[in-house]
């Protein structure tokens, strides 16, 4: 398991409290939290176990701030007051989040992952969060529960935990029996009739052969490798439907037995814009290149989006995220795409600098430079601009020219420097004779 780089992250030395709490105990007349991100209020505050109109002083406040520390989702913990309307305080506390937080992930437990997930929330509120903090006391302490509930299921075994990739690419804080796991030296498709054999061999070779296996583990690694192979041919509901294992007599390793349910071919149904978009649909639709009863190629789907994207980009929006959503529609075999569009705010040209040139050779550089100041910022221009310049040979003996591109994600405009350097002439031969001299 993948403990990250530098290891788990470390509780670094608490923060003493930012004002001297008052040596009286008084009503609390409010509570708040400032600097959290991932957690809710509310749940830092469960944790903190202080609740409005409760009667506390300094010894309830800093057992509330070890409460907070000994969770080990948090880098620091303060509190201050200030006086309330009536008698009593107006409580803050500030924290400062672990910022090494992952979703957790169960492998291999053989119990429902609905059930332990409900206890784990039970037992700790910052767990509704989704992200578990790589702490080492917090991991440990998480493992401890987990044990406890598979030896509660009949499940005996001791856990391990550590933060490891998944089949996403990103990485998750998992959980899973602590023995030695088996790897995949061997897969062996069976059921397969519309892709060949080599071609899922080819897919499958790259992510799970030589993975540790677990039955969770490896259908993840079918559906970020073989499903999206069978969509791209329209089989929409493909399933794997049965995964055996048996030792393989060559090497060592497990010899994975995959059969695969193809199901029906789907066709394209709709594709349609949802939601606000900076731009015409009759604009960005075109991009993508199915159409209504072609085979659901999502391969297709998604290079589309990647061209609406860079279509919204060009229009000033920098940020821009497309993304569809598939609705299947199993009674017709069809499956309609469903495209949002993240636009983000719109970035301008801001200044145009022009360096290497005289003052006629900048003049016809502003003159025909066509993004003026205030217009929406297309990131490809710059680069485009200076190909036209060479193609048209605007001016002679140009060496290496560049545009250098800053982006002021505050005022949300985009600078431009081009830098023209002309071209060095060849150096002449000693003695002045050619290149046939002896």
């Amino acid at each position: 398991m993948l403990a990250g780089a530098s290891g788990f992250a470390q509780n670094k030395p608490v923060q003493s409290a930012t004002s001297a709490a008052p040596a009286a105990r008084w009503p609390v007349e409010s509570l708040k939290v400032e600097g959290n991100h991932t957690y809710a209020v509310e749940q830092i505050l469960t944790v903190a176990g202080l609740k409005v109109g409760q009667v506390a002083g300094k010894p309830e406040f800093e057992a509330a701030r070890k409460r907070l520390v000994d969770s080990g989702a948090f880098e620091t913990v303060g509190y201050k007051f200030t006086p309330g309307s009536a008698k009593g305080y107006a409580a803050v506390f500030q924290v400062q989040e672990v910022q090494q937080a992952y979703p957790a992930e169960f492998e291999d437990l053989h119990v429902s992952e609905q059930e332990l997930r409900g206890v784990l929330r039970e037992k700790d509120p910052l767990f509704a969060s989704g992200k578990l903090p790589a702490t080492q006391p917090a991991l440990e302490r998480y493992k401890n529960w987990v044990q406890e509930f598979v030896a509660a299921k009949g499940q005996p075994e001791k856990i391990a935990v550590g933060v490891a990739p998944i089949s996403t690419g990103e990485f998750a804080v998992v959980f899973r029996p602590a023995r030695n796991l088996p790897a995949v030296a061997l897969v062996t498709f069976r059921g397969n009739h519309v892709v060949p054999s080599i071609v899922l061999h080819d897919a499958i070779a790259g992510a799970g052969i030589g993975a540790e296996y677990t039955e969770d583990r490896f259908r993840e690694i079918l559906n970020s490798a073989i499903r999206p192979i069978y969509e791209a041919r329209g089989r929409m509901r493909v399933r794997f439907t049965e995964l055996t294992t048996e030792p393989t007599k060559d090497v060592q390793g497990l010899h994975v037995f995959v059969t695969i349910d193809e199901g029906r071919s789907y066709t394209m149904g709709k594709v349609s814009i949802e939601g606000p978009a900076p731009m015409e649909a009759s604009e960005l639709l075109p991009n993508i290149e199915v159409k209504t009863g072609d085979v659901a190629n999502f391969d297709k789907v998604n290079q589309g989006l990647e061209a609406m994207r860079k279509a919204v980009r060009r229009a000033g929006y920098l940020d821009a995220k497309v993304t569809a959503d598939r609705v299947v529609d199993d009674g017709h075999e069809s499956v309609d795409a469903v495209i949002h569009v993240e636009a983000g705010p719109q970035f301008t040209m801001g200044k145009l600098t022009v360096a290497g040139l005289d003052l006629e050779g900048e003049a016809e550089i502003l003159r025909i430079w066509t993004m003026k100041m205030g217009k929406p910022f297309n990131p490809e221009y710059p680069d485009y601009f200076i190909g036209v310049i060479r193609q048209q040979n605007i001016f002679e003996h140009l060496g290496k020219t560049t545009a250098d591109v800053k982006i002021n994600d505050k005022t949300h405009t985009g600078d431009v420097k081009l830098t023209f350097v002309p071209d060095k002439p060849a150096a002449k031969p000693e003695g002045g004779r050619g290149p046939g001299r002896e």
